[in-house]
């Protein structure tokens, strides 16, 4: 108990020194104090060389968060469009992107979701909207290209590739280090409990996401483990 409420201090510590700088990079003094946020707080410095950058469809890419470096290089391979999944954010990984991104002409758009939590069904709507109306080539990223960057990627095959949702799924895996058995397999769960929808009665991802899906029962049932198959069911059920 003792530990668990230290260890506890310690992490709100250590979140409150991470989110006292790292906000400015306008001046010349805070932007250095800003690259070191991004390099140590953001993992940047990892993203260097660990790209978990893939092509999923015909000019449609994901990868974790780019450095400078990497969006130079991508600007080179014609991406017009980049979707930041992270969302708008006040912090050094936010503000460098768009720097960037504004001085290679490249157009970026944000679609906000979360690794570890169900999104809102009108989060994931606007995500769909932000795909169908962005410029290709495009790229979108979440931070590590695991989770986020996966499920949309999923997302992506099944609405605009018209794939079936066996094979989309393989968009969370290893592979990209996905790891199912921690909260972010609550992405896994969304799609198993659409899977289990599908055997109920055939309906398109997007068409379940806009009429049926909704946030809260999926994290429930995530949480206590519950049969996909019944979460599928209340949800048809409740509209």
């Amino acid at each position: 108990m003792m530990f668990s409420q230290l260890w506890s201090r310690i992490e709100r510590g250590e979140r409150r020194f991470r989110r006292s700088f790292g906000k400015d990079i306008t001046d010349p003094v805070a932007r250095r104090w800003s690259v070191l946020h991004y390099n140590v707080f953001d993992h940047a410095f990892l993203r260097k060389f660990w790209t978990n950058f893939f092509e999923i469809a015909p000019g449609v890419y994901r990868s974790n968060q780019p450095t400078h470096a990497r969006f130079v290089k991508y600007a080179r391979l014609g991406i017009r469009t980049v979707v930041n999944l992270r969302g708008e954010e006040k912090f050094s990984h936010y503000l460098f992107e768009k720097e960037t991104l504004e001085g290679l002409g490249i157009t970026m758009v944000t679609a906000k979701l979360w690794a570890r939590h169900a999104a809102k069904r009108d989060n994931i709507v606007h995500a769909i909207d932000v795909l169908r109306a962005a410029q290709k080539p495009l790229l979108f990223h979440c931070k590590s290209g695991a989770d986020r960057a996966g499920f949309v990627a999923a997302m992506y095959l099944m609405v605009f590739e018209d794939q079936p949702v066996e094979v989309a799924r393989k968009q969370l895996g290893l592979k990209y280090i996905h790891l199912d058995f921690t909260k972010t397999g609550i992405q896994d769960y969304i799609l198993d409990v659409y899977a289990a929808r599908v055997a109920q009665g055939k309906i398109g991802f997007e068409q379940w996401i806009r009429t049926e899906y909704a946030n809260k029962p999926l994290q429930r049932g995530f949480d206590t483990k519950t049969d996909p198959a019944s979460i599928a069911a209340e949800m048809a059920n409740s509209q």
